[in-house]
């Protein structure tokens, strides 16, 4: 029986979860599996992979034909090494301490390299945050500008509609007032040139 290893899916629509299971080549994708050897889940960064090594290595050594992707995760858990390492052991080029100290020192590098990539994504996410904060800092002291330049705007027009109408109400009141002056100083000629004509004939009369 020729045997798979190959990813089964799960997971939601649009964020799938993959099984890495060791299953008959004639099986469908997502049908029986002989045994589950871990799961693969794409959605985070990095991704976060759960694998039973010596499992994957059993399969591997019994002729197992890992798929493109599943040699990919096999290869980054170690697998597809130490399946490499118990083959130099068979031929006698490597004894089996040699191989686990071989396959230690790669875990140790391994793990170091993992804590590096989640270091660096940290401080880029952290970088990310701090510049949205930025940029949203500047668009809110850019609004409250603007409702400044706004509001001295509106009290600028109101300020020149209380002039304007000031204005209007003393041009609207003058006129009215000139004429009463001038309907003042009129009777008071009138009432004072009487008298005036009279006294000046009185005195032409005796002069006479």
């Amino acid at each position: 029986m020729s045997v798979k290893i190959r990813l089964q899916r799960h997971g939601k629509k649009g964020k799938p979860f993959y099984w890495i299971v060791a299953a008959d080549a004639r099986a469908k994708r997502d049908g029986r599996y002989l045994e589950k050897l871990g799961t693969y889940n794409p959605n985070t960064n990095p991704a976060i992979i759960n694998l039973d090594v010596d499992g994957a290595v059993k399969w591997l050594q019994d002729g197992a034909q890992p798929t493109d992707t599943a040699k990919g995760i096999l290869s980054y858990k170690g697998a597809m090494l130490k399946n490499h390492l118990l083959g130099g052991v068979k031929k006698g080029a490597l004894t089996e301490e040699q191989a686990e100290e071989k396959f230690q020192a790669w875990l140790d590098s391994k793990a170091g390299k993992v804590a590096s990539k989640e270091e660096t994504l940290a401080k880029a996410k952290a970088d990310a945050k701090a510049k949205a904060l930025e940029a949203e800092k500047a668009v809110n002291e850019a609004r409250i500008a603007v409702e400044e330049v706004v509001e001295e705007e509106v009290v600028a027009e109101t300020e020149v509609e209380a002039v304007a109408e000031a204005t209007e109400e003393v041009a609207e009141e003058a006129p009215e007032t000139e004429v009463e002056a001038v309907a003042e100083a009129t009777e008071e000629v009138a009432e004072e040139a009487p008298e005036t004509t009279e006294e000046e004939t009185k005195k032409e009369e005796s002069a006479e």
